[in-house]
């Protein structure tokens, strides 16, 4: 029974290890954020939006990027904070005849409970997709070589 109980807690310890490294993230939401602002250009109105997106991330509360194709990226700044936009199981946008405006139109942030957390965009930016890549691949390069990986501007 002693060596069930201990062999349990053996596993229970792994486990714990081996979740809180594979969870721990590469960047902090700062450093993601000031990435893609590095590569953002100077701010929109609005874009053309079909009522889909391919992929977002959350950059901390009051900010996320918005992938609408392979090389077209929007970084979205929030007005103040947006609750639980990093635990989001799905965001949705509003538009106004297939464009999102900023200050007018909102991210909703959508969890377990009924209601949508409405996020109204402060600022739209384009960002260039392909610089993007290419500084996240360096960085991971630079991890993956045991340097200490760092957005460049910050």
């Amino acid at each position: 029974m002693k060596r069930y109980i201990s062999t349990l807690f053996v596993m229970s310890l792994a486990g714990f290890f081996s979740a809180s490294c594979a969870s721990a993230p590469a960047m902090r939401d700062a450093e993601r954020l000031a990435l893609y602002r590095n590569h953002a250009g100077q701010p929109v109105n609005s874009f053309q939006y079909y009522g889909r997106f391919s992929n977002w991330t959350p950059l901390g509360d009051s900010a996320i990027a918005l992938w609408v194709g392979p090389s077209r990226v929007w970084l979205l700044d929030l007005y103040g904070p947006c609750n639980d936009l990093d635990f989001a199981n799905a965001i949705s946008l509003t538009s106004n005849s297939g464009r999102v405006s900023a200050r007018f139109d909102s991210v909703r942030v959508h969890n377990r409970s009924a209601i949508s957390i409405p996020c109204r965009i402060k600022e739209i930016r384009p960002v260039n997709a392909k610089a993007l890549r290419a500084e996240e691949k360096a960085l991971r390069q630079r991890g993956e070589s045991g340097e200490t990986p760092q957005a460049s501007g910050t």
